[in-house]
């Protein structure tokens, strides 16, 4: 499996020369099963911009799974060149809420907040409302769990294509359901469900322990929630995701720093165009 960051910034896109290193685009991950390129996205925000030369600049056809409907997971949609295309083949799905995903989608997708509506892209767009539990796409064995963020319903990934397993919690505010061991939310069930013993966990790491007393109902998770919780379920890596829009590179540099210092599991900080290539090996 091979795994590709491309937009990994919370909120808000963050341009800037001090936003280089690690990008500003917003949430999109693309996944693709080995030799083949990606046919599974998981959010839609800026970064999307950056999937058509991963695809050869052909048309996509495969998936996007939705975590949630904010601005920052979803606003990439009208400017993916790979999606609104005559040739393109989309199923996209998002949380259940309701019995028209489309029109759901429209709220903030449609006239006057922007020119069209989702069903004007281009190509064979399909809209789906996505339950919890188990489903098969495209080609793998994707796991749906409801975890706790503020403004709508939103969901955690576990993805696996057999030998190798990752999990997505990009969006995550524990805190919600009580302060758990730290202060900062428990390690609630559906989390510790999602991140057992995958080999790559990529999580909410927004703030940092000092901004919790100002920014802690604004629905994300801390660095240290995010150390504790791949600890917690045995994951192999972790990769801290959703960076604050206002984090230079410098900023994420140190505190990823300071996240490794006495940790078990490895860490890294999402950077845009970072790859993993993923196998068992452990």
């Amino acid at each position: 499996m091979k795994v590709h960051i491309c937009g990994a910034r919370g909120s808000t896109p963050a341009p800037g020369a001090e936003f280089v290193q690690y990008g500003g685009h917003t949430s999109c991950v693309a996944v693709a099963h080995s030799g083949q390129v990606p046919s599974l996205l998981l959010d839609a925000g800026t970064g999307i911009r950056r999937v058509p030369p991963l695809l050869g600049d052909q048309p996509f056809d495969g998936t996007i799974l939705l975590g949630h409907l904010h601005w920052d997971h979803t606003h990439g949609l009208p400017f993916f060149g790979g999606g609104d295309h005559p040739g393109t083949r989309v199923d996209l799905y998002l949380p259940a809420q309701g019995s028209d995903p489309e029109g759901l989608l429209a709220r903030g997708l449609s006239p006057p907040h922007f020119p069209i509506t989702p069903g004007q892209l281009r190509g064979d767009w399909r809209f789906h409302a996505l339950d919890e539990g188990e489903h098969q796409i495209e080609g793998f064995t994707v796991v749906a769990r409801e975890i706790p963020h503020k403004g709508g319903r939103t969901f955690g990934y576990r993805i696996s294509d057999g030998p190798v397993t990752i999990a997505y919690l990009s969006d995550h505010h524990p805190a919600s359901l009580g302060p758990g061991p730290d202060g900062f939310g428990p390690y609630h069930e559906a989390a510790c469900e999602l991140a057992s013993g995958a080999d790559l966990l990529l999580h909410d790491a927004q703030y940092l322990p000092g901004e919790w007393p100002d920014r802690g109902d604004f629905g994300h998770s801390t660095v240290g929630y995010a150390v504790g919780l791949a600890t917690a379920a045995g994951v192999a890596t972790l990769v801290l995701f959703h960076h604050d829009p206002a984090r230079t590179d410098a900023e994420i540099t140190a505190l990823t720093e300071d996240a490794r210092r006495d940790s078990p599991v490895a860490i890294e900080a999402a950077a845009e165009g970072r790859m993993f290539n993923l196998s068992r090996l452990r």
